[in-house]
Protein backbone atom coordinates (compact mmCIF):
# COMPACT_ATOMS: atom_id res chain seq x y z
CA UNK A 1 0.00 0.00 0.00
CA UNK A 2 3.26 2.27 0.74
CA UNK A 3 3.68 2.07 -2.94
CA UNK A 4 0.30 1.64 -4.40
CA UNK A 5 -1.28 4.41 -2.33
CA UNK A 6 1.54 6.49 -0.82
CA UNK A 7 4.10 6.90 -3.97
CA UNK A 8 0.98 8.41 -6.01
CA UNK A 9 0.19 10.66 -2.87
CA UNK A 10 3.74 11.97 -2.67
CA UNK A 11 4.10 12.40 -6.41
CA UNK A 12 0.43 14.16 -6.58
CA UNK A 13 0.23 16.26 -3.92
CA UNK A 14 4.43 16.95 -2.66
CA UNK A 15 3.42 16.62 0.97
CA UNK A 16 6.30 18.87 3.36
CA UNK A 17 7.51 17.11 6.43
CA UNK A 18 9.46 19.23 9.63
CA UNK A 19 10.15 17.02 12.55
CA UNK A 20 11.27 13.71 10.53
CA UNK A 21 14.06 12.88 12.77
CA UNK A 22 11.65 12.89 15.83
CA UNK A 23 10.03 9.44 14.62
CA UNK A 24 12.25 6.48 15.96
CA UNK A 25 13.80 4.04 13.52
CA UNK A 26 12.45 1.18 16.06
CA UNK A 27 10.19 0.19 18.97
CA UNK A 28 6.94 1.47 19.85
CA UNK A 29 5.80 4.84 20.13
CA UNK A 30 2.28 6.84 19.82
CA UNK A 31 1.30 9.38 17.20
CA UNK A 32 -1.11 11.64 18.69
CA UNK A 33 -2.56 13.96 15.93
CA UNK A 34 -5.28 16.44 15.02
CA UNK A 35 -8.04 15.60 12.69
CA UNK A 36 -8.73 17.53 9.90
CA UNK A 37 -9.57 15.03 7.23
CA UNK A 38 -10.28 11.80 6.12
CA UNK A 39 -6.94 11.69 4.46
CA UNK A 40 -5.36 12.48 7.39
CA UNK A 41 -5.25 8.75 7.68
CA UNK A 42 -3.26 8.12 4.25
CA UNK A 43 -1.06 11.44 4.50
CA UNK A 44 0.98 10.47 7.74
CA UNK A 45 2.04 6.53 6.64
CA UNK A 46 2.80 7.75 3.31
CA UNK A 47 5.90 10.12 4.52
CA UNK A 48 6.65 7.77 7.10
CA UNK A 49 9.15 4.58 6.45
CA UNK A 50 7.36 2.59 9.32
CA UNK A 51 4.41 1.60 9.06
CA UNK A 52 1.57 2.76 11.36
CA UNK A 53 -1.66 1.21 12.82
CA UNK A 54 -5.01 3.81 13.21
CA UNK A 55 -8.35 1.92 14.47
CA UNK A 56 -11.46 2.04 12.27
CA UNK A 57 -14.66 0.80 12.99
CA UNK A 58 -15.84 -2.44 12.02
CA UNK A 59 -18.50 -2.25 9.84
CA UNK A 60 -15.28 -0.89 7.46
CA UNK A 61 -14.40 -4.36 7.55
CA UNK A 62 -17.80 -6.58 7.69
CA UNK A 63 -19.50 -5.39 4.52
CA UNK A 64 -21.33 -7.53 2.55
CA UNK A 65 -20.59 -8.37 -1.18
CA UNK A 66 -17.67 -7.25 -3.14
CA UNK A 67 -17.41 -3.68 -3.10
CA UNK A 68 -17.59 -4.80 0.62
CA UNK A 69 -14.67 -7.60 0.19
CA UNK A 70 -12.70 -4.29 -1.46
CA UNK A 71 -13.07 -1.82 1.09
CA UNK A 72 -12.21 -4.52 4.09
CA UNK A 73 -9.08 -5.20 1.81
CA UNK A 74 -8.15 -1.51 1.65
CA UNK A 75 -8.40 -0.68 5.51
CA UNK A 76 -6.87 -3.72 6.12
CA UNK A 77 -3.94 -2.78 3.46
CA UNK A 78 -3.35 0.66 4.65
CA UNK A 79 -2.84 -0.31 8.62
CA UNK A 80 -6.23 0.04 10.28
CA UNK A 81 -7.68 -2.00 13.08
CA UNK A 82 -11.26 -2.97 13.03
CA UNK A 83 -12.74 -1.96 16.20
CA UNK A 84 -16.13 -3.39 17.57
CA UNK A 85 -18.14 -0.72 18.71
CA UNK A 86 -20.82 -2.82 20.45
CA UNK A 87 -20.46 -3.91 24.18
CA UNK A 88 -20.77 -2.04 27.24
CA UNK A 89 -18.01 0.18 27.06
CA UNK A 90 -18.03 0.37 23.25
CA UNK A 91 -15.02 1.50 21.05
CA UNK A 92 -13.16 3.25 24.02
CA UNK A 93 -12.31 -0.24 25.61
CA UNK A 94 -11.84 -1.41 21.88
CA UNK A 95 -9.35 1.29 20.84
CA UNK A 96 -6.91 0.77 23.79
CA UNK A 97 -7.21 -2.77 23.73
CA UNK A 98 -6.01 -2.75 19.58
CA UNK A 99 -3.40 0.42 20.68
CA UNK A 100 -2.11 -1.91 23.23
CA UNK A 101 -1.81 -4.91 21.44
CA UNK A 102 0.08 -2.61 18.58
CA UNK A 103 2.47 -1.05 20.53
CA UNK A 104 3.38 -4.38 22.21
CA UNK A 105 4.84 -5.79 19.21
CA UNK A 106 7.16 -2.64 18.80
CA UNK A 107 5.03 -0.44 16.54
CA UNK A 108 3.66 2.42 15.69
CA UNK A 109 -0.13 3.32 16.94
CA UNK A 110 -1.39 6.14 15.41
CA UNK A 111 -4.64 8.17 17.30
CA UNK A 112 -6.63 10.61 16.92
CA UNK A 113 -7.50 12.58 20.42
CA UNK A 114 -10.22 14.76 19.51
CA UNK A 115 -12.06 11.47 18.93
CA UNK A 116 -13.83 12.85 15.50
CA UNK A 117 -12.55 15.19 12.73
CA UNK A 118 -12.42 19.11 13.49
CA UNK A 119 -15.88 20.27 11.88
CA UNK A 120 -14.28 24.03 11.22
CA UNK A 121 -10.72 23.59 10.81
CA UNK A 122 -9.94 24.27 14.62
CA UNK A 123 -8.47 22.14 17.71
CA UNK A 124 -10.97 20.57 20.05
CA UNK A 125 -10.07 19.40 23.49
CA UNK A 126 -8.72 15.58 23.58
CA UNK A 127 -10.86 13.22 24.95
CA UNK A 128 -8.51 11.73 27.96
CA UNK A 129 -9.17 8.09 27.54
CA UNK A 130 -7.45 6.45 25.03
CA UNK A 131 -4.61 8.31 24.59
CA UNK A 132 -3.36 8.47 28.26
CA UNK A 133 -4.49 5.25 29.46
CA UNK A 134 -2.68 3.37 26.15
CA UNK A 135 0.51 5.48 27.00
CA UNK A 136 0.48 4.69 30.85
CA UNK A 137 -0.17 0.93 29.72
CA UNK A 138 2.87 0.79 27.88
CA UNK A 139 5.47 3.33 28.59
CA UNK A 140 5.49 4.07 25.35
CA UNK A 141 6.28 7.23 23.68
CA UNK A 142 3.41 10.03 22.85
CA UNK A 143 5.02 11.77 19.73
CA UNK A 144 2.54 14.95 19.05
CA UNK A 145 1.84 15.47 14.89
CA UNK A 146 -0.22 18.37 13.63
CA UNK A 147 -1.51 17.66 9.68
CA UNK A 148 -1.32 20.80 8.46
CA UNK A 149 -4.19 22.10 5.19
CA UNK A 150 -5.61 18.66 4.47
CA UNK A 151 -8.78 19.84 4.95
CA UNK A 152 -8.22 21.91 2.34
CA UNK A 153 -7.40 19.39 0.26
CA UNK A 154 -11.19 17.08 1.10
CA UNK A 155 -13.50 18.68 3.02
CA UNK A 156 -16.10 16.82 4.55
CA UNK A 157 -18.44 15.20 2.20
CA UNK A 158 -16.16 16.12 -1.05
CA UNK A 159 -15.34 12.87 -2.87
CA UNK A 160 -12.67 14.44 -5.11
CA UNK A 161 -9.27 15.64 -3.71
CA UNK A 162 -8.19 18.89 -4.63
CA UNK A 163 -4.63 19.32 -5.83
CA UNK A 164 -1.98 21.53 -3.37
CA UNK A 165 0.48 20.72 -0.84
CA UNK A 166 -0.64 19.28 3.03
CA UNK A 167 2.01 19.82 5.52
CA UNK A 168 2.50 17.44 8.72
CA UNK A 169 4.79 18.81 11.70
CA UNK A 170 6.58 16.13 13.80
CA UNK A 171 6.91 17.24 17.16
CA UNK A 172 9.42 15.83 19.77
CA UNK A 173 9.00 12.65 21.96
CA UNK A 174 6.99 13.24 25.39
CA UNK A 175 7.92 10.77 28.12
CA UNK A 176 5.06 10.40 30.78
CA UNK A 177 6.99 8.24 33.01
CA UNK A 178 5.94 10.05 35.98
CA UNK A 179 2.81 9.16 35.71
CA UNK A 180 3.28 5.34 35.75
CA UNK A 181 0.84 3.49 37.40
CA UNK A 182 -1.73 6.18 37.08
CA UNK A 183 -3.82 5.35 34.51
CA UNK A 184 -7.03 5.07 36.64
CA UNK A 185 -6.74 8.79 38.11
CA UNK A 186 -8.84 10.40 35.75
CA UNK A 187 -7.07 13.43 36.79
CA UNK A 188 -3.94 12.12 35.89
CA UNK A 189 -5.54 11.23 32.59
CA UNK A 190 -7.03 14.96 31.95
CA UNK A 191 -3.67 16.64 32.50
CA UNK A 192 -1.30 14.39 30.15
CA UNK A 193 -3.99 14.46 27.43
CA UNK A 194 -4.01 18.30 28.21
CA UNK A 195 -0.28 18.31 27.67
CA UNK A 196 -0.29 16.18 24.59
CA UNK A 197 -3.15 18.84 23.30
CA UNK A 198 -1.15 21.77 23.81
CA UNK A 199 1.89 20.33 21.85
CA UNK A 200 -0.33 19.74 18.95
CA UNK A 201 -1.94 23.26 18.87
CA UNK A 202 1.84 24.60 18.90
CA UNK A 203 3.00 22.47 16.00
CA UNK A 204 -0.45 23.21 13.95
CA UNK A 205 -1.12 27.04 14.88
CA UNK A 206 -4.84 26.23 15.26
CA UNK A 207 -7.08 28.00 17.36
CA UNK A 208 -7.89 25.86 20.41
CA UNK A 209 -11.62 25.43 21.50
CA UNK A 210 -12.13 23.79 24.86
CA UNK A 211 -14.89 21.79 24.41
CA UNK A 212 -15.42 18.51 22.96
CA UNK A 213 -15.33 18.52 18.50
CA UNK A 214 -18.55 15.66 19.31
CA UNK A 215 -20.15 18.45 21.18
CA UNK A 216 -19.57 21.00 18.52
CA UNK A 217 -20.67 18.50 15.74
CA UNK A 218 -24.31 18.41 17.53
CA UNK A 219 -24.55 22.30 18.10
CA UNK A 220 -23.71 22.96 14.01
CA UNK A 221 -26.17 20.44 13.26
CA UNK A 222 -29.06 21.60 16.02
CA UNK A 223 -28.03 24.88 14.33
CA UNK A 224 -28.85 23.81 10.99
CA UNK A 225 -31.62 22.24 11.65
CA UNK A 226 -33.19 25.06 13.26
CA UNK A 227 -32.20 27.33 10.42
CA UNK A 228 -34.20 24.91 8.19
CA UNK A 229 -37.30 24.80 10.20
CA UNK A 230 -37.04 28.78 10.63
CA UNK A 231 -36.82 29.11 6.59
CA UNK A 232 -39.59 26.55 6.19
CA UNK A 233 -42.05 28.67 8.26
CA UNK A 234 -40.90 31.93 6.80
CA UNK A 235 -41.91 30.03 3.15
CA UNK A 236 -45.22 29.07 5.04
CA UNK A 237 -45.74 32.34 6.45
CA UNK A 238 -44.62 34.06 2.64
CA UNK A 239 -47.64 31.29 1.60
CA UNK A 240 -50.25 31.83 3.79
CA UNK A 241 -49.93 35.94 3.04
CA UNK A 242 -49.97 35.70 -0.55
CA UNK A 243 -52.96 33.96 -0.47
CA UNK A 244 -55.08 35.74 1.85
CA UNK A 245 -53.89 38.92 -0.26
CA UNK A 246 -55.28 36.88 -3.28
CA UNK A 247 -58.21 36.69 -2.24
CA UNK A 248 -58.65 40.26 -1.04
CA UNK A 249 -58.25 41.35 -4.50
CA UNK A 250 -61.25 38.88 -5.44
Amino acid sequence: MKVAIGGPLKVAFRPWVEGMENIPAEGPAILASNHLSFSDSFFLPAVLDRKVTFIAKAEYFTTPGVKGRLTAAFFKGVGQLPVDRSGSRGAGEAAIRSGMEVLERGELFGIYPEGTRSPDGRLYRGKPGGLARVALATGAPVIPVAMIDTEKIQPPGKVVPKLMRPGIRIGRPMDFSRYQGMEHDRFVLRALTDEVMYEIMKLSGQEYVDMYATAAKRQLAEAAKAAREAEKAAAAEKAEKAEKAEKAEQ
